[in-house]
């Protein structure tokens, strides 16, 4: 198996894996206002997240930017729970999404946060080589298919539902806010060991 294959199979697995369920539910998040008609607009906005988290794990394993990680395990979750709290506020506009230009500085923002999440995993895999840039791009890749993979798997649920269930898209959203904004808030909570 070749670097890059390798390299772009663990960013899949990682972003996949249920033990980092944390990423999963944040794109998940990020899709709950939307429809399948903006499919589009959803895969900007994964995208802005993979430009954030890239150019923060980049910086992370190159060793010029240090964050203590159990800041990030907990701030990770905080911008899943901002995410959801305020897909509960557009709720009432859900039909028509509005302030794009805001979702995507959120998605970017919020990206650079997870990235320095993935910067320990990939700095462990990568140990001590001198080669990161090839990896990098490998990495990101499998990620990003695997971030692309969460949409086509949400959309699909969301269209089995809606064409068996008949369900409201408002109730929807807010319904998969809420879930996703209650499993963000328990893990803050958990990191902080009330």
């Amino acid at each position: 198996m070749s670097d890059f294959s390798l390299y772009f199979q663990l960013g899949i697995e990682h972003i996949a894996d249920y033990h980092a369920y944390d990423h999963m539910l944040f794109v998940i998040s990020l899709c709950a206002l939307f429809q399948i008609k903006h499919w589009k607009t959803v895969l900007i906005l994964v995208t802005a997240f993979t430009i954030g988290h890239s150019f923060t794990l980049a910086l992370s394993v190159l060793d010029m930017v240090n964050v203590n990680a159990s800041l990030i395990e907990t701030l990770i979750p905080i911008t899943i729970l901002l995410t959801s709290l305020f897909n509960l506020y557009q709720s009432k506009s859900v039909e028509k999404p509005s302030k794009m230009g805001f979702h995507y500085s959120i998605a970017l923002f919020f990206g650079f946060i997870h990235g320095m999440g993935f910067a320990n995993y990939l700095s462990s895999l990568l140990g001590g080589s001198e080669e990161i840039l090839f990896p990098l791009l490998s990495f990101n890749l499998g990620i990003e298919i695997g971030q692309i993979s969460i949409v086509i798997t949400y959309f699909f649920i969301y269209f089995i539902v809606f064409k068996l269930f008949k369900v409201n898209h408002r109730k929807w959203a807010i319904g998969v806010s809420l879930f996703t904004g209650s499993l963000a808030f328990w893990m803050i909570l958990k990191n902080i060991n009330f």
